[in-house]
C-alpha cells in the first residue's frame, strides 16, 4: 500500500533556519507534538507516512508521521519524528490546516539525490534562485 502525506504550514516562519529552531526547541524525547483541531479521517494510512512543511509557498521539510494521540481538550497531536528532514523547495500554494499529499506527489528526500543535501538550506536557495540546482 502506498503512504500518504500531510502538508500543513509552518505559521510564523519565514525561513527554514527559524523553523528548524522551533522544532529543535519544541522536540522532546525524540518526538514533536503537532496539535490538530480536526482527526484525520485517514490516520492508517498517514503512520509511516510524512508531514510536509511549507514556508512561503513551498514545500521545504519533512518529519516522518509516528502516530496520532487524543488530547485531554477534545484536539489531536500528530505525532512526528524530531528529525527535521530539509528538502530542495516544491512549490504549494499555501493553505489552513493540513492536507493530504498521494505519494507519488510527495517530494523526495535530497539524500536520494547529488549531495545538495550537505549544503547549508540559506547557501541551497541562493544556488536554486539562480538556477543553478
Amino acid at each position: 500500500m502506498a503512504l500518504l502525506h500531510l502538508t500543513k504550514v509552518a505559521v510564523g516562519c519565514a525561513q527554514v533556519e527559524t523553523f528548524a529552531r522551533r522544532v529543535a526547541a519544541r522536540a522532546s524525547e525524540g518526538e514533536l507534538r503537532v496539535p490538530t483541531r480536526m482527526r484525520p479521517k485517514r490516520m492508517d494510512e498517514l503512520v509511516g507516512g510524512y508531514l510536509h512543511w511549507i514556508i512561503k509557498h513551498r514545500i521545504v521539510a519533512r518529519q516522518r508521521i509516528l502516530c496520532f494521540d487524543d488530547r485531554k481538550d477534545g484536539r489531536v497531536d500528530i505525532v512526528c519524528s524530531d528529525d527535521l528532514e530539509i528538502l530542495p523547495p516544491l512549490p504549494k500554494r499555501a493553505h489552513q490546516g493540513w492536507r493530504y499529499l498521494a505519494d507519488e506527489d510527495a517530494p523526495k528526500g535530497m539524500a536520494d539525490r547529488d549531495g545538495a543535501a550537505d549544503l547549508p538550506p540559506h547557501l541551497y536557495r541562493e544556488l536554486a534562485a539562480l538556477m543553478l540546482i
